[in-house]
């Protein structure tokens, strides 16, 4: 890698620090724009897990091209990242159902009860340091930051994990809009800046665009 390339930057994150492998479950909005992030920042060890295709109604809010409609997510993410950053990702062109993971953890998926299945496997891991979990609905996004292996943190996370019979259901005209989508990513990328650089984490984050109000 140029290191050349990141020295705006060196000052923020330098790219030494660059090298934890960084796992994001999820290619849909949230999933592709912070892979593209963090791909940006110039994280090279990126693994992204998607089993489904683009599709045509996920031009305007995910980071997709006319011509990947009907192609796996991660392989048209894949393409696309390496155009962009000649970082090629590795593409699992699968659902998640407890492979082994390692590194920085990004849940970026739909449903709470994926979420849960997903904690399962991290709970506890040793291999995994931080797990993050991005949740957005229409103009509201929330992050929560876990240490897997603290049982405090980890009891703290689960007081906010609930099946999903029992979450919000946003009308399919409400769901998300791009400037919901590029603040998350970008909350998600600092997050991740943070974690490498050793500055403290708030393990939870809410932030309404409607309102423009931030609450730690």
């Amino acid at each position: 890698m140029n290191e050349s390339r990141y020295n705006r930057q060196l000052d923020i994150l330098h790219p030494k620090l660059l090298t934890v492998p960084v796992t994001i479950i999820g290619a849909g909005a949230t999933g592709s724009f912070t892979a593209l992030s963090l791909a940006k920042m110039g994280m090279r060890d990126l693994t992204v897990y998607d089993f489904d295709v683009v599709d045509e109604h996920n031009l305007p809010n995910q980071f997709y091209r006319t011509c990947d409609i009907g192609k796996p997510k991660v392989d048209a993410l894949s393409e696309i990242i390496e155009s962009f950053e000649d970082i090629r990702i590795r593409a699992r062109n699968e659902k998640y159902k407890g492979q082994r993971l390692a590194g920085i953890v990004i849940v970026c998926v739909d449903s709470m009860d994926t979420r849960i299945q997903i904690w399962k496997f991290v709970k506890m891991n040793p291999a995994v340091p931080l797990f993050v979990d991005s949740r957005m609905g229409a103009e509201v996004m929330r992050i929560h930051s876990v240490n897997p292996n603290d049982l405090f943190e980890c009891r703290r996370y689960e007081a906010h994990l609930y099946p999903s019979s029992e979450a919000l259901q946003e009308r399919c005209t409400a769901k998300t809009i791009l400037y919901t989508v590029l603040s998350i990513a970008s909350l998600l990328a600092n997050q991740v800046k943070k974690y490498l650089s050793g500055e403290g984490l708030n393990q939870e984050l809410i932030f309404d665009m409607k309102t423009i109000t931030f609450v730690t």
